[in-house]
């Protein structure tokens, strides 16, 4: 027997129609009964906004207030909450983010890059207003990573945070890894195709993915946001070539965001880094393709837990920012980040010179006699030995590829040897270097 909702409506003010914006509108028509029997009451739009009014977005806007100023969204006496799906880091969206917590309503966004560089402002200013800032969207589209890791995981210790963040770089190194074709020709393919912007430098160099992995990790340990300590560095330089001898050796390329803390109970530090990295054909992330995401979190009661699915695009996207509302509408709050942001610690960032781990080195070199015994020296003089090598014939241009899998040792190593072969004429371009996960 169902039970009639009987509480007032959580009324939205939704900034940003864009696909995700348009997808909010879409969910909450389509299963208006079913989200209010799970919310417990009506969830409502009751305004909305965005930069253009008369742009067809394939919904019908009429029920809902038009506001021309979205600021008016945050001091509006009939909206309990605004959905911010305005994007950017600073500007119009965090302007409005501060308005809508300091006028004691809650917020939801889709905006990672704000929650790297103000979370915790805005945490802190949730909290002292006894509202709600929630963003499950903004890392993984709609995999409820974040609840996973504030609420499931609240329990456990979790030391290491990793997985596969960015749905554009994941879509251009498996189809690349299917049809054999070099980066650019996938980038350009990918362009066409709507799965990567015109301007694709966020993606592609690493920064959406540091983004989502500095929200992770403040998640995962207890710590403060520190974006500014995550290492990045992309797929732009990744040759068809490095695709098929990591198949070769046993794995597949992904961009990897890993943050993890390095030491025990009282000098702990945190290590951030987004890098491409060969991952074992055995583990679960190798096999993750196309635009998907895959988040993985090790608790030392759970053990290691696993989230996957779609990372992007207006449905996955907008479920998550409807999750949100669910929650508020259950008054399920609690602090943004999994603690009190008082509770949250300032850790130092630990330095990767002294990583230890396998490392794929791939270098473009002349076709002569003693480049190999050249490299091998600076490998030897740096305390670096070989596991595997794969060197290519000539090209026609007199060029050969030399790729390899180093023992397991210090980051350091790999340092020393690309600066000891800095000035070597035997080189053609710079080396590829990329660790092996788990390794």
């Amino acid at each position: 027997m169902s039970t009639a909702v009987r509480h007032a409506p959580l009324n939205v003010g939704l900034a940003g129609l864009g696909t995700v914006g348009s997808g909010v509108i879409r969910l909450i028509e389509e299963n208006a009964a079913l989200i209010a029997r799970r919310a417990g009451r009506e969830i409502k739009i009751v305004a909305v906004t965005a930069r253009d009014r008369t742009k067809d977005r394939g919904v019908d806007l009429s029920p809902y207030r038009w506001v021309d100023d979205m600021g008016q969204l945050a001091t509006a006496n009939d909206i309990d909450v605004v959905v911010e799906l305005v994007g950017g880091s600073d500007g119009p969206a965090l302007t409005l983010a501060r308005e809508t917590l300091s006028n004691g309503r809650a917020l939801v966004t889709a905006n990672k890059a704000m929650i790297a560089h103000h979370g915790a402002e805005l945490a802190a200013l949730a909290e002292s207003k006894h509202t709600a800032f929630k963003f499950e969207a903004a890392v993984a589209g709609g995999i409820p990573v974040i609840q996973g890791l504030r609420d499931g995981a609240a329990a456990n210790r979790i030391d290491r945070v990793y997985g596969i963040l960015n749905g554009t770089c994941n879509f251009i190194l498996s189809t690349m890894e299917r049809d054999g074709l070099d980066f650019a020709q996938v980038l350009s393919d990918a362009q066409a195709k709507g799965f990567a912007e015109a301007d694709p430098s966020f993606d592609i160099d690493g920064i959406d993915a540091a983004h989502k992995l500095s929200i992770l990790a403040s998640l995962s340990f207890g710590s403060v946001i520190d974006f500014g300590g995550v290492e990045a560095r992309g797929v732009r330089k990744i040759l068809a070539a490095d695709i098929a001898q990591a198949k070769t050796l046993g794995y597949r390329i992904r961009l990897i965001g890993l943050a993890e803390i390095d030491g025990d109970n009282g000098a702990s530090t945190i290590f951030q880094r987004v890098q491409p990295c060969l991952v074992p054909l055995s583990h679960p992330l190798a096999h993750v393709t196309g635009a998907t995401n895959a988040v993985v979190a090790e608790g030392n009661f759970s053990g290691r837990l696993l989230f996957q699915g779609a990372g992007a695009g207006d449905k996955p996207t907008a479920s998550a920012v409807v999750a949100d509302l669910v929650d508020i509408a259950r008054k399920e709050t609690g602090p943004a980040f999994s603690m009190p942001s008082a509770e949250l610690e300032k850790l130092p960032r630990a330095a990767s010179a002294h990583r230890i781990g396998k490392t794929y080195l791939r270098m473009v070199v002349a076709d002569r006699v003693g480049v190999l015994a050249e490299i091998t020296a600076a490998m030897r003089d740096a305390g670096l030995s070989i596991e595997s090598l794969i060197q290519t014939e000539a090209s026609d241009d007199g060029s050969a590829l030399i790729a390899m899998v180093t023992h397991a040792g210090p980051e350091q190593a790999i340092n020393d040897t690309i600066d000891a072969l800095a000035n070597s004429d035997s080189l053609i371009g710079e080396p590829m270097v990329m660790h092996i996960l788990g390794a």
